[in-house]
């Protein structure tokens, strides 16, 4: 059996820089044709010009004849100003502008602590500019659950920002519950949508803690309830173009992962599309994977669609245990397991 998809582009995507980004592009660039690409980096991208630096530089990690389009954005932070939205959006390689709420996950303790206050302008150059605002949609209160803290943001965040702005284009990242599904179906078509990973679509918290503490599925936002899975699940193969692909695929080193502090983040580029395929064939919905894969998302960032083909096909492969680099190795969702869907190199 195989499946013939219009090629897909990957809306939320970490490379890190260096090492880790030569480690990783590869497996981005074969299976997307593009990607936005986070800024929090060490440190952050904040400007236009890091940004096209760091394009450059992603270029120059990939392998020869490779299409891969790296879509840059922006780290929101206090001090960002209208005019760099102005410049960014003139750029033509900066796509929309992202908002970590200080200390919310990896490097984001340069994130914002005042939205209502300091980002207000450059949110509202940002509405006349129709450039997106990418959410990472949790607050960072230690006294709030950290299961709760989607809703929160919601509730006393996210809301109220789009009630005082509403012609801004927003993304909720990575949503984890049934509060972001109806949020995302409350708001106007077009104007609020949200990417899904493959994690919170097939695991729940069970499997954060199921045969020991496992490290390779920690991610921020953290798992959530079974509940909360099924309904992103079924919000997702229903059809809606509410949704889209964003992995979220995010690499550590091994050790970095494995400690007693462990780094936040799941590496599922190798295996994204395979898994997205999983989840739609368990509910009965192939017919609708293209859509969420390749139509969705360019539709709502106003990018044209893919025009190049990928084929994935119904036969077995085993995911590899570990990839090797220079600087250690890197384990990947699912490692070492056996998966239904490949990517066909024909």
């Amino acid at each position: 059996m195989e499946l013939s998809l219009t090629r897909p582009d990957d809306w939320h995507l970490h490379l890190r820089e260096g090492d880790l980004l030569h480690a990783v592009v590869s497996h981005s660039a074969r299976h997307f044709g593009r990607a936005i690409v986070m800024p929090n980096l060490k440190p952050p991208i904040t400007t236009t010009a890091a940004a096209v630096a760091y394009r450059q530089s992603i270029l120059k990690a990939l392998p020869p004849d490779s299409g891969f389009d790296p879509l840059m954005t922006l780290y929101l932070t206090d001090n960002t100003s209208p005019e760099e939205i102005k410049l960014a959006r003139k750029s033509g390689v900066v796509f929309a502008v992202k908002l970590y709420p200080a200390g919310a996950t990896t490097n984001s303790q340069d994130g914002v602590t005042d939205i209502f206050g300091k980002c207000l302008p450059v949110l509202e150059e940002m509405a006349k500019h129709n450039m997106p605002l990418l959410v990472h949609g949790e607050v960072t209160d230690p006294n709030i659950d950290i299961f709760d803290r989607e809703r929160v943001f919601i509730e006393t965040i996210l809301s109220p920002l789009l009630i005082k702005l509403p012609h801004l284009k927003v993304v909720m990242e990575h949503i984890t519950t049934m509060d972001a599904v109806k949020f995302i179906e409350s708001c106007n078509e077009g104007s609020v949508a949200a990417t899904v990973t493959p994690q919170h679509l097939l695991l729940n918290r069970n499997s954060l803690f199921q045969g020991g503490l496992q490290p390779h599925n920690y991610c921020l936002p953290v798992l959530k309830r079974e509940i909360h899975r099924q309904a992103i699940v079924s919000a997702v193969t229903r059809g809606s173009n509410r949704y889209f692909l964003g992995t979220d695929s995010a690499p550590h080193e091994r050790q970095k992962k494995e400690c007693p502090c462990g780094c936040a983040g799941i590496y599922n580029a190798p295996v994204a599309l395979s898994l997205y395929a999983k989840v739609f064939e368990q509910a009965g919905a192939l017919d609708k994977l293209e859509a969420f894969t390749s139509f969705n998302g360019p539709d709502f960032y106003g990018l044209p669609r893919n025009t190049s083909k990928i084929k994935l096909r119904k036969s077995p492969w085993k995911v590899p245990d570990s990839y090797s680099y220079t600087s250690g190795e890197i384990v990947p969702m699912f490692a070492g397991e056996t998966l239904e869907w490949f990517l066909s190199d024909n």
